[in-house]
């Protein structure tokens, strides 16, 4: 049969999706990996895409994790359509769809907590307190369900994967993280879930997001190294969208995500800017 021709099956317990994994492995397959809150689009799909093509078995999970969530974010207006990413999911060759509920994840209070110091304390870290809290321990407790032997993350969240791949190395989580770069429009705006808040203005005052990182792009190829100069680029394509709302542009070492003066290796150039009430966020690793 055609892999991309046969039915995902959906699962909502813990249970369920280890036992799937089980006999998957016990076939010799390897479990390929990709964590997702749902709202798929071809960013999502590239995941898929690399897992289907690297394993003989692909799990997909669906969850909108309110620990990730501050108060006054997007958590109740997140997208939440399984009926549609299912029909997205088996398009692309996935195996299992693994869609808890609040209470299956969470089954009583919350006391134990997965956290990553220092990666998390700028960047986004900075104006989304306890937000990677909720992320490194929900993907915790996600490849603890799953078991994969390769989970598949997106280089858009670029803070996000350091600090997943941080976390997996220090507490010795047998699997490995692979990271694929970030799909983009025809105009460079970069693949989000978010992107669909956008009204048309905003779309298309939004790539300039793509256009400031192309300008650090060029200054740091033309070896620029002074943070303060590449910085102040960027900000300065931002601040000729008057949609857009700048809420950090930085210079970061690109393994521990510390503030540069001087860039020398590898460098982290990220942005998170507001366009209209929409958060976006992208970021450009050099070289």
């Amino acid at each position: 049969m055609n892999r991309r021709m046969k039915s995902v099956q959906i699962v909502h317990t813990i249970e369920g999706v280890r036992s799937a994994v089980a006999e998957a492995r016990k076939a010799g397959q390897r479990i390929g990996f990709v964590p997702t809150m749902g709202g798929l689009h071809e960013g999502h799909g590239s995941l898929m895409d690399r897992s289907v093509s690297e394993c003989g078995f692909t799990v997909v999970s669906i969850f909108v994790n309110a620990l990730q969530f501050g108060p006054a974010e997007d958590f109740q207006k997140y997208p939440r359509e399984l009926d549609v990413d299912a029909a997205f999911c088996e398009r692309r060759g996935v195996d299992l769809i693994f869609a808890p509920t609040h209470e299956e994840m969470y089954p009583r209070e919350q006391r134990t907590f997965v956290e990553v110091t220092g990666l998390t304390d700028g960047l986004c870290g900075k104006y989304r307190p306890g937000h990677f809290r909720g992320v490194t321990t929900v993907v915790a407790k996600l490849l603890l369900a799953v078991l994969p032997d390769v989970a598949y993350f997106g280089e858009k969240d670029g803070q996000q994967l350091a600090v997943v791949k941080r976390m997996v190395a220090d507490l010795n989580f047998p699997v490995e993280i692979c990271p694929v770069a970030t799909v983009r429009e025809p105009d460079g705006l970069a693949m989000s879930t978010r992107n669909r808040y956008l009204a048309p203005e905003e779309r298309r005052a939004a790539t300039a997001v793509y256009r400031s990182l192309q300008r650090a792009r060029a200054l740091l190829a033309g070896g620029e190294r002074d943070a303060a100069t590449v910085r102040a680029a960027v900000h300065d394509v931002l601040a000729a969208e008057r949609a857009i709302q700048v809420q950090y542009v930085e210079v970061v070492d690109a393994e521990e995500l510390q503030p540069l003066s001087y860039i020398d290796g590898r460098v982290m150039v990220a942005v998170a800017v507001y366009v209209g009430g929409t958060r976006l966020i992208d970021n450009l690793v050099y070289p």
